[in-house]
């Protein structure tokens, strides 16, 4: 006997749903529901198929969508939603992207963590580590309005002389400025002076993970 009810419950589907994929009347499902009568063999075939499901009773069913939640918590590649990926580097060759529109993505990465971002880039250098690693790929969010930019926040910042980094934004002595913070403590590595006006694009970092 299978759990049509709960499976369609587990789902979020109405009857009029289920009725649909098997072409068959509503009053169909809803008798079986109240009587508990079994699908038939091709039903229940074309049903466990649809939803890519070994079978139809509760527990498999309460397994599958606990799968789903979990995959939805992990970054993977996908072609129909999520965010793009550029596969240039932030640092060097992130102009690409940014000047060119009709620049395609190699594929969207779904990640709801971070689906908030404009896209996914590259990361070379070791002025971050271990925050964020040589051979990283970012999440970047672009900021519109640099008027207010929250300090102690990681950015990744273009600047009108072309230059491009990866730091954290720190407050200057000077109004006029913000201080770059890396977070790598090697003295190869120093905090630097940004004067506000020579931003030109500026991305908040969302986060950053190994390629997929």
């Amino acid at each position: 006997m299978y759990d049509l009810k709960g499976f369609r419950q587990a789902f979020g589907l109405t009857q009029k749903n289920i009725a649909d994929i098997l072409e068959c009347g509503q009053a169909n499902i809803s008798g079986m529901e109240k009587s508990m009568r079994d699908l038939e063999p091709e039903q229940y075939k074309k049903l466990c198929a649809r939803f890519d499901v070994a079978s139809v009773d509760k527990f498999k069913v309460s397994d599958f969508i606990q799968e789903n939640k979990k995959k939805e918590s992990e970054p993977h590649i996908s072609f129909s939603e999520g965010v793009p990926y550029y596969n240039v580097d932030f640092i060097g060759g992130f102009d690409i992207v940014l000047n060119d529109q009709t620049t395609k993505p190699e594929y969207l990465i779904d990640f709801k963590k971070y689906n908030e971002a404009t896209c996914w880039c590259n990361v070379t250098g070791h002025s971050m580590e271990p925050e964020i690693t040589h051979g990283d790929i970012i999440a970047l969010k672009k900021i519109e309005d640099i008027s207010f930019l929250p300090l102690g926040e990681v950015y990744a910042i273009v600047t009108t002389n072309g230059m491009r980094t990866i730091k954290r934004l720190g407050p200057s002595s000077d109004p006029k400025c913000y201080t770059l913070v890396p977070t790598n403590k090697s003295p190869e590595y120093g905090i630097q002076e940004l004067p506000k006006n020579m931003i030109e694009h500026i991305f908040q970092v969302l986060g950053c993970m190994k390629r997929l």
